[in-house]
């Protein structure tokens, strides 16, 4: 009897640790694989906004491995890189282009294993 109660105890503990580390914000590694031309396809992006777009994109892949890269303040500085960037594609983009664009930036985060605050 008493090693039935440890192994359930045992059992609730090791489920319960494991729904709490899944609840926890992880930072994987940002691999800078955004494909310019796919998004330029997907937003109907006009060439002067494919230019911009690809620049910014550029900034915001660096912005992205360093924070991903940073020991110290690595929230802070994901959090920095994707409002960055947002607000940069919001002075780019249409309003269409720019919900289209956040979508597909949320998607990418959450795939990648990246929670911003």
């Amino acid at each position: 009897m008493k090693r039935l109660g440890l192994t359930l105890v045992a059992a609730v503990c090791l489920t319960a640790t494991t729904f709490a580390a899944g609840n926890q914000p992880t930072t994987a590694k940002w691999e800078g694989n955004i494909n310019i031309t796919k998004l330029s396809k997907y937003l109907n992006l006009d060439s002067n906004q494919h230019e911009e777009v690809a620049n910014i994109c550029e900034y915001f892949t660096e912005q992205m491995e360093h924070a991903t890269n940073s020991k110290k303040n690595q929230e802070k500085l994901l959090r920095n890189a994707v409002y960055g960037n947002l607000k940069l594609m919001k002075k780019t983009l249409n309003e269409k282009q720019y919900a289209d664009y956040a979508r597909v930036l949320n998607v990418t985060l959450l795939n990648k294993g990246i929670e911003v605050k």
